[in-house]
């Protein structure tokens, strides 16, 4: 099965062996010229079941239910974040949503609670309030600024619109039972940035990455937010990042 999709922007055709990820990416279709080409072999799926099998044993997760199928979805995604990076394109771990327009990323360990904290925005916000995408958006750093895409991978939840948003923050969330937020430097930053990013196998690609992470670190203000789940929260961070 073959369709085209414009993903950050790019029209990307994606040639595969089962449906599922033709079924995630339909909001995407468009019939443009593709730009790029991803195919996928058996062999990328077991190349990601080995993946699973790693995070499995590290992070105490079970994997043992991904199907084939599910496996392949995850394989482009791997794909297109390596061949996205040399349009200055990141693909990061964090949960983003947007309020009149522009995009506040939270990225943390996993488990943490990024989307349950970008849940209370939507839910104090409203209708000023867009989930981008709830686990993995694509970023476009420029020398103008980071503008943030939806993507269909977005975790369990399913929490994505098909946008693009200037990106406006990004922000370090960790647990507390008081709610407080401050604005930290790029050193700070760039270990928890660091980790939170795909960073490809290729040594080129990994240093074009990291170039557009310290490039990322200069071109957003950086905050961390200590919080709870309760309402609150999202007031909290939402004034904190807009003060200046």
């Amino acid at each position: 099965m073959q369709n085209t999709y414009r993903l950050a922007g790019h029209a990307i055709e994606i040639k595969s062996i089962y449906k599922e990820v033709h079924m995630l990416c339909a909001p995407y279709l468009v019939d443009d010229e593709a730009e790029y080409h991803i195919s996928i072999t058996f062999a990328d799926i077991d190349l990601e079941r080995q993946r699973s099998i790693r995070t499995e044993v590290l992070e105490h997760v079970s994997t043992q239910n991904y199907t084939d199928s599910y496996l392949e979805t995850l394989a482009v995604y791997r794909k297109l974040a390596q061949l996205l990076v040399q349009e200055d394109i990141l693909l990061m771990h964090g949960s983003v949503v947007a309020v009149d327009g522009q995009a506040y990323l939270f990225t943390a360990k996993s488990g943490t609670g990024k989307t349950t904290h970008t849940s209370l925005w939507m839910q104090h916000f409203g209708a000023r309030a867009v989930m981008v995408n709830g686990d993995k958006p694509l970023l476009h750093v420029g020398n103008e600024g980071v503008t943030v895409y939806g993507t269909p991978w977005d975790g369990k939840e399913r929490l994505s619109t098909n946008i693009a948003c200037p990106l406006k923050a990004v922000c370090i969330l960790t647990r507390s039972k008081k709610n407080h937020i401050k604005r930290i430097s790029k050193k700070d930053a760039l270990p928890m940035l660091c980790q939170q990013i795909h960073r490809p196998e290729a040594p080129d690609a990994l240093v074009k990455v990291l170039a557009l992470v310290d490039q990322l670190g200069s071109s957003v203000p950086l905050y961390r937010l200590e919080c709870n789940m309760n309402p609150e929260a999202a007031l909290v961070a939402y004034r904190g990042m807009n003060q200046e």
